[in-house]
């Protein structure tokens, strides 16, 4: 499969020797180097450093550098990358001093933690950096490559193997790539960061979360199923997400005193690694959990078409307490407004939007969303 154009393009061409430094941050295998490495093929030959975090000999020679050392690494290249990034300590002073001494000199960071690199990058590059995120690839990247007719066609591959780039580019192998990412890639730097010891506990955790997409996570349900205490479930849930291996989507609540005010449910950023972690890839007409994976595929795509907007909406889950029980799939807040969509995978449906929420809610734009219109709901 040839290269497929990602929507960050033409942002990141613009912010190019704009005097700050570019993070790019991303689970591993999202597509971040080959982004990277697309964009640079546009400059001239030797106009580059590539450095890969990865690699120990250049976390040694990067670890306390100066500027002097800096001048005679880059010599006369005007790009320089830095791949996996969190992995050297010291990382956002040594990009201090290229970005402050060296300003000819455009920076790119690239990292597939963002705990990590936020971390260690946030203090001495305040002001000094612009930040984004590159997820698997989205369904509008995809309807561009390939034609929306044709990738429409593609759904039910998606809901079962996700959009990994690798995983996109060989049908039929998808199962085996799957392994590798969830067995080589995907954890690693959770398992790096200090005091997680215990892999088989967060073994458990991603796998009853992989359960429970579409539902309301309980907290003291979790740790008593995984054998860990709430403190730690709630820690590991943190980087889980930091690490863009889940998206934890918050309660809405403004007018009704039975909404609920906390919560949250849990969605995969991508269903392939779901799949793989229950080791289930079962035809979408045999499931019973087909309809969570419906609603998960199609509340992450609208995440990741919201990533890195300036202002991107605040994204909701809507419900009320017991007796009534109504409830929302999906709310956005934006400059005040809200959208409302309730997700279905019935393509005939009669499902309506629950009056509790137009009445409280009655500027709010709502829909429902089934496979016979979501991807007017996935290119807004």
């Amino acid at each position: 499969m040839s290269y497929i154009r990602r929507m960050l393009e033409d942002e990141l061409r613009r912010r190019f020797f704009g005097g700050k430094a570019i993070i790019l941050y991303g689970p591993r295998q999202s597509g971040k180097t080959t982004l990277i490495r697309h964009l640079v093929s546009e400059l001239p030959d030797g106009e580059v450093l590539w450095l890969n975090g990865d690699n120990p000999d250049v976390r040694i020679r990067l670890s306390g550098i100066s500027t002097a050392s800096w001048r005679l690494l880059l010599g006369n290249r005007r790009l320089l990358i830095v791949d996996e990034a969190q992995h050297i300590d010291g990382i956002g002073m040594a990009l201090k001093l290229v970005i402050d001494e060296i300003p000819e000199v455009q920076v790119i960071a690239t990292g597939s933690s963002a705990f990590e690199l936020m971390n260690r990058t946030a203090e001495p590059l305040t002001g000094r950096k612009f930040e984004y995120r590159l997820p698997p690839l989205t369904f509008r990247e995809l309807a561009e490559a390939r034609g929306l007719f044709d990738e429409m066609q593609e759904r039910e591959r998606r809901l079962l193997f996700g959009s990994y780039p690798d995983v996109v580019a060989h049908p039929g192998e998808e199962q085996a790539l799957l392994s590798e990412i969830t067995g080589s890639y995907l954890f690693k730097d959770i398992y790096a960061l200090d005091g997680l010891r215990k892999t088989s506990s967060l073994d458990r955790l991603v796998r009853a979360l992989s359960f429970q997409i579409g539902s309301e996570v309980s907290m003291g349900e979790l740790a008593g199923l995984v054998g860990m205490d709430v403190k730690t479930v709630d820690r590991y849930i943190d980087l889980l997400s930091k690490c863009y291996v889940i998206y934890p989507l918050g309660a809405f609540s403004r007018n009704l005193r039975n909404e609920i005010k906390k919560g949250f449910k849990v969605y995969f950023y991508d269903l392939g690694i779901r799949n793989a972690v229950i080791g289930n890839f079962s035809p979408m007409g045999t499931r019973s959990d087909a309809g969570h994976i419906w609603e998960n595929y199609l509340i992450m795509e609208r995440i990741k078409l919201n990533l890195n907007r300036p202002f991107p909406p605040r994204q909701f889950f809507w419900r009320t307490m017991a007796p009534q029980s109504h409830e929302i799939d999906y709310v956005e807040e934006a400059n005040g407004k809200l959208k409302a969509w309730e997700i279905k995978s019935d393509v005939d449906t009669t499902a309506k939007i629950p009056r509790t929420f137009s009445n409280a809610y009655p500027d709010a734009k709502t829909d429902v969303i089934t496979p016979r219109n979501y991807d007017s709901f996935l290119l807004e």
